[in-house]
């Protein structure tokens, strides 16, 4: 017996089998990749020189582009689209509230110790 395809982006694609959802998740995780090289090649000077909650415009939009796809993988490839709701909260859940707590640690005090380094008497030899 054939498994039913479930629906893809949201609900707007349904791809007719399993090859074809594999090719629509390739090309959806291309774009966003392909679009967080070309925004950290070309660094617009409106999203360096502005922050929010004290962090660069364009760290944010790579924490958020990175949370995203590592959400889609979990989606697509673990299966949780075809999982009971609380279990798939559970699972994906869990590892976005991760990702964000380590990026803002290491985020936090990346910035600390650039604070320290410049404005105090320790030398930065790093």
């Amino acid at each position: 017996m054939a498994q039913e395809v479930q629906p893809f982006f949201f609900g707007l694609l349904k791809p007719k089998n399993n090859i074809s959802k594999i090719w629509m998740v390739f090309w959806l995780l291309s774009a966003v990749t392909i679009f967080e090289v070309a925004l950290g090649l070309w660094k617009p000077e409106f999203l360096v020189q502005n922050r929010i909650v004290g962090m660069k415009i364009l760290n944010w939009i790579f924490i958020i582009l990175t949370v995203y796809k590592a959400y889609y993988i979990t989606w697509a490839f673990m299966h949780m689209d075809g999982e009971a709701k609380w279990f798939r909260r559970s699972v994906v859940w869990t590892g976005i509230f991760l990702i964000l707590y380590l990026s803002f640690i290491i985020l936090i005090e990346g910035g600390y110790i650039y604070e320290i380094m410049t404005s105090s008497f320790v030398t930065r030899d790093f």
